[in-house]
């Protein structure tokens, strides 16, 4: 088995060269300088790299982030991504002296679910939803449509499919997963990559409609026990046989390149586990593309930083995904190869790699990425035949997890539909969607071509002759037939999605169904969330429960399923079955209220169960201990920025203040964009308000954690009702790398506290990783330092 995998990768991967000669990528290799050869290790994000850097260096790849775009523009248009990706094309094909080998440079991305960074493309519903349709020939096609649309705007490679085997939903990146069950994994992640990539043999496979894929993380992110960068401990042959399944059809698939994974396996990095990268993907698994770093992934490794990391290249990396830090790291690259720390015959190896990947995605034979096939055909991009695909993909996922007869709706009703959710698309969307975390200041303005739930709907009735209408807060005037309440989970991606325990903290559509039923209104629950979650109070305040996922930009899909035919029939019966099982308890490991492949039709609904409608965890930790920005801004509360211009919010703590006198930025310490860079121009306050269920507790502390340059030139003051000073603070800490600050609650007004306010002036920096209220009371002085 492992020789004929072993033969048949070698020969796609040698699928772009011409006869039967010399290994091109060899000949090419042995003409190439040191210097040119650690570059092709090198993959830069587009916000710190220019193609002038590319024309010097010669990078063998770059990427853009989640929150990346040209110009410094994550909301840029489709030509200026294809602009930008002639500009880096030109720079990596200029002529080099003495007739050193031209190699032109790759341009990957994260189309995770359709090419959703740039506006007006087709954004498919997350994995978990398309678990849920089990449906491989859909995955196929939806491969090809992104394909596709990444060709459009010459992009070549993308960061795409996720292979995780969840098994705890708590993990933030469970949406990414497809499924709990490797066999459902492992059928469609290989289906995704046939049709990203095209199938081997063929004259489609990497050809100009087709995109390298990658699969990823390798190996077992999913089971960490729903920790981000966590470790996964057990039999390493049992952790194979779940997590290590879905690479096998991946690999025969003829998938070209493999991403390391943030964590650990039995206590060792994966980005420089040489066991598991080099041993069992390569000799065990027989893997003979290229393998790729994850963000920084390299730097976390304890002997290393993003600057300076033979080690992970030494245990079987092949490119640093280095966004920031990539001359640093070039310099040391090359010191290390040239000191022999790094095996030159290692270095041939990783380069070998990636230039037979090249070769056999046929890069020395493409034209600049506007003059291919389909570059440029922006009719392509959003095309109603690919949202058509998008829109089967929303029918096909949505699971029925209860219906009393309220379902199918008659197209003649007079209908509400309620909740903050219902008409907000990057809500629906989730995640890496036009932004890495998704949500935020986005508007349905940022996803030209798309449907909310709510037009679909709307449109759907008024077909039928009926009437929806929206209000988000559940208020009407006339008295509705039947009311939609579309609620769920906020946008986010990794680590910032991590839960504690399986419960939704946020109460509107919960509060919503009540007041409906309440009034003796029928009510649907349509829920939206990147995993299931205890949702037993919601199931028995509604009349029908359907489990929406995240269903991108093609909301009317939807409709298509609720909405009844003029004949009162349904135009479209359900047909999801749970890809992972719902949790009868809001407690980690409690047992499933639906087991893993349930799902409802109209014809057989399903039965009702015994639910208890208590969470003790909702209530523990709100009393005293509060996390208000840890990676992410915590449930409930308000960032503002205020200056004499007015207040301005401030989604995932990202954004500038009306005049922009204040600006804050996101910025990684421990992990991508964890922390916020906080830029003064002029007197203004970032404020903080606190949920209304939070008990502040009498005695206790704000604990800052915070990083500055250089000592603040004017006052910095942290209000509450009470006013601190933080100068003395600040200036002990400043250049002394991150540092942590407790401010005593009793000199910020204690249990009466209700908003933090943070006001500088002009000239003043700060970083900050961590503002939390704890208990813990450290000092009883006022006067600091704290």
């Amino acid at each position: 088995m492992q020789l004929k995998m072993t033969m048949v990768f070698g020969a796609l991967l040698l699928a772009g060269c011409a006869g039967t000669g010399p290994d091109p990528a060899e000949e090419m290799l042995a003409r190439m300088s040191v210097e040119h050869k650690v570059a092709q290790l090198i993959m830069p994000d587009i916000s710190t790299v220019t193609p002038e850097d590319m024309r010097e260096y010669r990078f063998g790849s770059i990427l853009n982030g989640g929150n990346s775009g040209p110009g410094g523009d994550d909301k840029a248009g489709a030509p200026e991504w294809l602009a930008l990706a002639d500009a880096f094309w030109d720079a990596s094909t200029a002529p080099l002296p003495d007739g050193a080998p031209v190699i032109p440079a790759l341009w990957a991305t994260d189309a995770v679910h359709g090419h959703a960074n740039v506006p007006g493309a087709t954004i498919f519903p997350h994995n978990i939803a398309l678990g849920a349709t089990r449906d491989p020939q859909l995955l196929r096609r939806i491969g090809e449509v992104t394909a596709a649309e990444i060709a459009v705007t010459g992009i070549d490679w993308t960061f795409a499919p996720t292979l995780a085997v969840v098994t705890d939903d708590r993990w933030g990146r469970t949406y990414e997963s497809f499924s709990e069950d490797p066999a459902v994994v492992s059928e469609l992640g290989e289906a995704q990559i046939l049709g990203l990539q095209g199938e081997p043999g063929t004259d489609t496979f990497l050809g100009q409609r087709h995109v390298i894929a990658t699969a990823k993380h390798f190996f077992a992110d999913g089971g960490t026990g729903g920790q981000d960068r966590g470790d996964v401990r057990g039999d390493i042959d049992d952790i194979k046989a779940v997590h290590g399944a879905p690479y096998v059809p991946a690999i025969a698939a003829g998938v070209q390149t493999v991403m390391a994974s943030f964590s650990s396996v039995n206590g060792t990095k994966m980005h420089g586990n040489a066991p598991l990268l080099d041993g069992y993907l390569r000799d065990e698994l027989a893997f003979e593309g290229l393998v790729v770093g994850d963000w920084n992934g390299h730097g976390e490794l304890p002997e290393c930083t993003n600057t300076d990391c033979p080690e992970s290249l030494l245990a079987g990396l092949d490119i640093f995904m280095v966004p920031e830090d990539w001359r640093e790291l070039y310099d040391n690259l090359l010191a290390q190869v040239n000191d022999g720390t790094i095996p030159m015959a290692r270095l041939d190896e990783a380069v070998l790699r990636i230039l037979r990947v090249k070769h056999a995605y046929g890069l020395f034979d493409k034209p600049r990425p506007s003059e291919r096939e389909i570059a440029g055909e922006w009719a392509m991009l959003g095309s109603d035949d690919h949202r058509a695909v998008a829109r089967e993909a929303v029918r096909k996922s949505m699971v029925l997890l209860r219906n009393d007869g309220v379902l199918p709706i008659s197209p003649s009703a007079n209908i509400l539909v309620a909740g903050e959710a219902a008409d907000d698309i990057a809500w629906q969307a989730g995640g890496w969607s036009i932004t890495w975390q998704g949500g935020g200041d986005l508007t349905n303005d940022d996803f030209p071509g798309a449907t909310s739930i709510y037009a679909g709907i709307a449109q759907a009735m008024e077909q039928g002759g009926g009437r929806a209408t929206l209000s988000t807060d559940g208020a009407f005037a006339q008295r509705p037939d039947l009311a939609i309440v579309v609620f769920g989970e906020k946008p986010y991606a990794e680590f910032v999605g991590d839960l504690e325990f399986l419960a939704l903290r946020d109460s509107d559509g919960l509060e919503l169904l009540e007041r409906f039923k309440a009034q003796g209104i029928p009510t649907v629950a349509v829920f939206l969330s990147g995993r299931p979650l205890w949702m037993n109070r919601e199931l028995a305040a509604s009349n029908a429960f359907v489990a929406a996922w995240l269903p991108g930009s093609e909301g009317a899909g939807v409709a298509d399923v609720l909405i009844a035919d003029a004949q009162g029939a349904p135009r479209h019966d359900f047909a999801g079955l749970l890809s992972f099982g719902w949790p009868a308890e809001c407690a980690p490991g409690s047992r499933s209220l639906f087991a893993f492949g349930t799902g409802g039709t109209y014809a057989n609904p399903i039965a009702q169960r015994e639910m208890t409608q208590a969470c003790g965890l909702l209530d523990a930790g709100r009393a005293g201990q509060l996390a208000m920005f840890s990676r992410r801004l915590a449930t409930g509360i308000t960032a503002t920025a205020s200056e004499n211009a007015g207040s301005a919010a401030l989604p995932n703590l990202v954004g500038n203040s009306a005049g922009s006198l204040l600006r804050i930025t996101a910025m990684d310490r421990d992990a991508q964009e964890d922390a916020r860079r906080i830029e003064w121009r002029g007197n203004a306050a970032l404020g903080l308000s606190l949920p209304e269920d939070f008990r502040v507790p009498a005695e206790g502390s704000v604990v800052l954690k915070f990083s500055l340059d250089r000592v603040p030139t004017g006052p910095v003051t942290l209000r509450g009702r009470q006013d601190v000073n933080l100068r003395s603070t600040l200036t002990l800490g400043a250049q002394k790398g991150w540092r942590t600050a407790r401010i005593p609650l009793q000199c910020l007004g204690g249990a009466d506290l209700r908003e933090l306010r943070l006001e500088a002036g002009a000239g003043t920096t700060l970083s900050l990783s961590e503002i939390a209220i704890t208990p813990e009371s450290f000092t009883s002085s006022c006067e600091g330092p704290f």
